[in-house]
């Protein structure tokens, strides 16, 4: 079984947010605005996307 994989972009700025919101931007591996990764599609990373969702722009790839 292949895994699934997610393309996640950051859209908005992680200036003046949250700590523990900064660490899930830079723990999905994105570092700058319209920055595009893809990663698996894991309960952990869920998490992540899901907790900063109002920064992420996340479609399946």
């Amino acid at each position: 079984m292949a895994d699934k994989k997610l393309k996640v972009t950051l859209v908005k700025s992680i200036n003046g947010r949250l700590a523990s919101h900064k660490a899930c931007v830079r723990g999905l591996g994105l570092r700058r605005i319209r920055h595009c990764v893809e990663v698996t599609d894991t309960p952990e990373n869920r998490g992540m996307i899901n907790k900063v969702s109002y920064l992420l722009a996340v479609e399946e790839a």
